[in-house]
């Protein structure tokens, strides 16, 4: 069985438990959630880290998230506590939900499309540590095995 694309396996992962807890939390200190499961996917898959690939990766995502991304979370966020009381204000942030979901789902496309020449090795440098530095291991260990129990079983 091949292996899932990002989208699969971004969607397959951040439904195991803990993930979107540890997602959310890494993105409260800054960290870009579609770059971590990218990170995760490729580090999965085997690819290895290098500071050229980390670089682009870093500039494909933060220039995605700068123009789409974050506009849309920003206001759906801003429109939290006022959409409680005021159902049509509310309809609008689930569909900026919707939008910013999309968002994502196209920079995840991006970020798979950037590393499609990019070939396992067997002694791979790590993404996680490359993206979180080490501050962060439960959050790392969490994602880790996610990601095992995401992949296709062999056989």
């Amino acid at each position: 069985m091949n292996a899932p694309d990002l989208w699969s396996f971004s969607l397959d992962c951040y439904a195991r438990p803990g993930v979107e807890s540890a997602c959310l939390t890494l993105q409260s200190h800054g960290a870009d959630v579609c770059l971590l499961l990218a990170g995760t996917w490729l580090e999965a898959r085997r690819v290895a880290c290098t500071p050229e690939r980390l670089a682009a990766l870093r500039e494909l995502a933060g220039h995605w998230q700068a123009l789409a991304i974050e506009p849309l979370r920003s206001t759906r966020q801003r429109w939290k506590e006022p959409g409680l009381t005021d159902p049509p204000l509310e309809a609008l942030r689930t569909e900026l939900k919707r939008l910013e979901l999309a968002a994502e789902r196209l920079l995840l496309g991006r970020l798979q499309d950037a590393t499609a020449d990019w070939a396992a090795q067997t002694d791979a440098e790590p993404w996680l540590e490359a993206l979180l530095g080490e501050g962060y291991p439960d959050q790392t260990q969490l994602l880790r095995t996610a990601a095992r129990q995401t992949q296709p079983s062999a056989g």
